[in-house]
């Protein structure tokens, strides 16, 4: 079993301190969102160089630490068109020095109508699923020169809002260089939660040979909305999905979300527990 965690779960100084306890906490991968994890270090557009990405990448290497996937996430169809194109820019940029950090995968989230990323049904219409094709599409060729992945991550808050709506948008853009990012919680709500490996089982039918990470965090029921907590808090069926995971994907790196000390050595010890035996 192959756990690791969003680096900017972790809190620490600066690239070696953070290698370092990540390393002690026992976790072989990261998902790096540089800005988040570094605020001390220019990662606007322009400022990437292939210096900077093999020194990050070789002082996670030193700690026996992957750098699964660099986080990215921007909002691909912001309604500003001028904040739009800056934030494909960037994620372009990171796709070009991915390898320099010695990680394959660039990862995103399908974005919002509005800028700020909230529930709405105006996600939903065939008019926006297009924005999205063409906004992936064109991080998709810039990844194809690279021999990198736009890794897609889907949720009820995103245009990518259900299991179909991501088929669709695979089969929209027919390159292996697009992959998918799972997060189960992201697709279940207060109306399908009771179902929820109804909802699991059309995952893995529908795109299941295109998943490339699995995050993991959990849920409760509150107010009559669905709220994240630390993985083993909630009502997550782990058991469910590792049982599918564990036979048809060995080692794929599973990434805690949303899950911060002191909760996240109960946490790892939660997701060990399924390993094949």
């Amino acid at each position: 079993m192959n756990i690791g965690i969003r680096a900017h779960d972790i809190d620490s100084q600066n690239v070696e301190e953070l290698a370092k306890i990540i390393e002690k906490k026992g976790f072989s991968s990261i998902q790096l969102a540089l800005a988040k994890s570094f605020p001390s270090i220019n990662t606007s557009v322009g400022s990437l160089s292939p210096g900077l990405a093999h020194y990050i990448g070789q002082t996670f290497l030193q700690h026996h630490i992957q750098i699964a996937v660099l986080g990215c996430y921007i909002n691909i169809i912001h309604p500003d068109e001028k904040e739009r194109n800056n934030s494909l820019l960037r994620f372009k940029e990171h796709l070009r020095f991915a390898r320099d950090f010695g990680c394959s995968i660039v990862g995103t989230e399908t974005g919002n109508v509005f800028a700020d990323i909230q529930y709405t049904e105006k996600n939903f219409t065939d008019e926006v699923f297009q924005k999205v094709v063409a906004s992936v599409q064109e991080l998709v060729k810039e990844a194809e020169k690279f021999g990198v992945i736009v890794g897609i991550e889907g949720g009820v808050c995103h245009p990518i809002h259900s299991p179909r709506a991501m088929r669709r948008l695979l089969d929209a853009i027919p390159s292996h260089n697009l992959q998918v990012i799972y997060d189960p919680v992201n697709y279940l709500t207060v109306s399908n939660y009771k179902n929820q490996e109804e909802v699991i089982d059309e995952v893995f039918d529908l795109f299941g040979d295109r998943m490339i990470i699995l995050h993991a965090k959990d849920f409760v029921i509150e107010n009559d909305t669905i709220k994240g907590v630390p993985v083993g808090k909630g009502l997550l069926n782990y058991e469910y999905i590792f049982s599918w995971l564990n036979e048809k994907k060995p080692y794929i790196n599973i990434l805690l979300e949303e899950t911060k000390d002191p909760f996240i050595e109960d946490a790892k010890k939660h997701l060990q527990q399924f390993r094949k035996m």
